[in-house]
């Protein structure tokens, strides 16, 4: 049976870890730093990466490759690799193919990390990034593209703003460019959206949010295609020797895998941003229920949305599946099971009112977290986004009054209540 070919919900059980006659059921955690071998010359050929296995867990792990492969299979690449945190994954996507010298073009509706990460941190190390509106039109965004662009990169569902993302506009800028587009896809997770299907080369994630769903385990996953050329001419570090692996050229050596074999061998190798088993372990464990949280979420979402679109108390709300929102032709074109369980929202009287709102829920609980099983809300403007400038805030969809609401799996009537009577006292 071709797992690839099942649906997600059974993908997420299934998929990752298939054993023999006689092996354990469940993966095994493999709490190990090394691995035993019995001739020298195998060993060589493991690091000459003339053969497949594992070495040291700083490169790979079995219980991480359970993990990886799950992902892999999810989103329908040909491989991917689990990271210490969702911000080594973006960091690992974009270094990958850039260094000094080079440019990035970003959509600005990012996550406020992920800003941060690339207006400060890489920008240190010589990456030039810009950063374009996702509504600003095709021809526009063109003329954004320089000679030295290396890579497109946005969100299927922007943080916080909720905006989601026009594939088409987006992967068509890329193709005109020629590099590829580098998709997070963590508030969609693939049981919602597969980005590779919509013209996405790249995709990563924080598993710390809904593929790990329990608020367990931080950690990220860097996954790829397969499908993009990385021999066009403008990723040289794929065609030309690499002096660390005595002259081997990723893009003759492992063809659709070039990208991620270079992630892993050449940068986790170097950096060390690499997931424990233990959180793999249980991050694999709470994959294996992503599809049914995810219906819940979803589901108890779109009943919030909707409570505070009708609340006295309440001066706007955004959620991707509301036929009100800016993005709802756009979510039942890449949406069409769900848009997540995030929601953000303004509470009439302004910043203080919506503080006096997160002060007196009962339920949900503030903690700097989305995506779990459990409500959570904050007010990014002072927390997520807070080293933004106010026009940076803006310019990434956070307003001054934004609440995010991460919608859990509890009972939605209990949720509702709960809003309700700590709207009532804002």
């Amino acid at each position: 049976m071709n797992i690839r070919k099942l649906d997600t919900a059974t993908q997420c059980i299934q998929a990752g870890f298939y054993p023999e006659n006689g092996e354990p059921r469940i993966a095994p955690l493999v709490q190990s730093t090394t691995y035993k071998y019995n001739d020298a010359d195998e060993v060589a050929k493991l690091f000459d990466l003339e053969v497949a296995g594992h070495m040291y867990s700083r490169i790979s792990n079995p219980t991480c490759g359970v993990l990886e492969e799950k992902i892999s299979v999810l989103e329908g690449g040909v491989g991917a690799i689990a990271t210490s945190s969702g911000q080594s994954a973006v960091m690992l996507s974009i270094i990958n193919i850039a260094s000094a010298g080079d440019h990035i073009l970003a959509m600005s509706n990012l996550y406020g990390g992920t800003l941060n990460l690339f207006k400060v941190t890489l920008k240190k190390l010589g990456i030039e990034f810009s950063f374009v509106s996702p509504d600003t039109s095709l021809e526009e965004m063109k003329q954004q593209i320089k000679p030295n662009t290396k890579a497109i990169f946005g969100e299927t569902i922007g943080n916080p703003g909720l905006s989601v993302l026009d594939f088409e506009k987006v992967s068509n800028l890329a193709k005109f460019a020629g590099v590829p587009l580098i998709i997070d896809n963590t508030f969609a997770t693939p049981h919602l959206c597969r980005p590779f299907e919509h013209g996405a080369d790249i995709v990563v994630h924080s598993t710390t949010k809904y593929i790990d769903g329990h608020a367990t385990s931080v950690g990220g996953i860097l996954v790829d295609s397969g499908k993009f050329n990385w021999a066009n001419g403008k990723f040289p570090d794929f065609t030309t020797p690499d002096n660390s692996y005595h002259g081997l050229i990723y893009c003759d050596a492992f063809k659709e895998s070039a990208y991620i074999t270079k992630a892993r061998v050449n940068l986790l190798r170097d950096m060390g941003c690499v997931m424990s088993p233990f959180n793999a372990w249980l991050t694999n464990l709470g994959a294996e229920t992503l599809a049914v949280r995810m219906d819940r979420h979803c589901e108890n979402a779109l009943a919030i949305a909707k409570f505070l679109q009708n609340h006295s108390k309440v001066s706007w709300v955004s959620y991707p599946a509301l036929e009100t929102n800016p993005s709802y032709e756009l979510t039942k074109k890449y949406l069409p099971n769900g848009a997540s369980g995030i929601i953000a929202f303004g509470v009439k009287g302004g910043v203080q009112s919506g503080k006096n709102l997160i002060n007196n829920v009962k339920l949900a609980s503030l903690v700097v977290h989305v995506g779990d099983l459990r409500t959570h809300l904050l007010h990014p403007a002072s927390m997520t986004h807070r080293q933004l400038s106010e026009e940076a805030q803006l310019l990434a969809g956070v307003s001054p009054d934004l609440i995010r609401l991460s919608v859990g799996i509890e009972n939605v009537n209990d949720l509702i209540n709960d809003l309700d009577q700590a709207l009532n006292r804002a």
